[in-house]
């Protein structure tokens, strides 16, 4: 394992009880989106802002409840600094802390799969926290938002298969877990795996 990869996975298993409804989810059907765009504040260019413009484009990225605390941290940080420190923030800096928010996030991810021994999840966020790899912040947002969902979802149809090939599974599990196969949602998967399948069995 490697070393970044090993220090990343202590820090998520230290913080996964405390930060585990943080992660991102889509049992509404997409994953929590976390990218707060200047424009949703200003049409100005950052370079053309005011300084009562940076610090409003600021305060709309820390009033987001998905900001993760790289962002958070850096956000305050631009704020109390100068006018500078705050377009740095916006041009560069925050894309930098969304990603190292990123790759705790996935390392929360990877260790819930682990766990699970989801091997489609597995092989995707080592893949993206592999230190020899080129992904950029981009790649690991866009895995993050869509790829972890359809990943998670092939895990999931895989589980269920193997539930079914079951010898003493009943007939009421047998027929929701088909009924979860034939809808083959990721949402619905999940819903099935982690929640339907108690609910035949109760």
């Amino acid at each position: 394992m490697r070393p970044t990869r090993a220090v990343l996975l202590v820090v998520a298993t230290a913080l996964t009880p405390a930060l585990l409804f943080t992660a991102p989810a889509f049992a509404n059907g997409s994953a929590a989106p976390v990218t707060t765009t200047v424009a949703t504040v200003s049409d100005t260019p950052v370079d053309e802002m005011s300084e009562d413009e940076l610090r409003a484009a600021i305060a709309a990225i820390l009033a987001d409840e998905d900001s993760g605390r790289g962002v958070v941290r850096e956000a305050n940080e631009a704020l109390n600094g100068t006018v500078d420190d705050m377009r740095a923030f916006l041009k560069t800096g925050y894309r930098l802390a969304q990603a190292e928010d990123d790759r705790v996030a996935i390392a929360r991810i990877l260790y819930a799969a682990r766990q699970n021994n989801d091997k489609r999840v597995i092989g995707e966020a080592n893949k993206l926290l592999d230190n020899n790899s080129n992904n950029s912040p981009e790649e690991m947002r866009a895995w993050l938002e869509t790829g972890y969902r359809l990943a998670q979802a092939e895990d999931d149809a895989v589980y269920i298969a193997r539930l079914l090939a079951a010898p003493d599974i009943s007939d009421a599990l047998r027929a929701a877990a088909n009924a979860a196969l034939d809808d083959g949602s990721p949402e619905g998967l999940r819903y099935f795996r982690e929640v339907g399948q108690y609910e035949v069995a109760g």
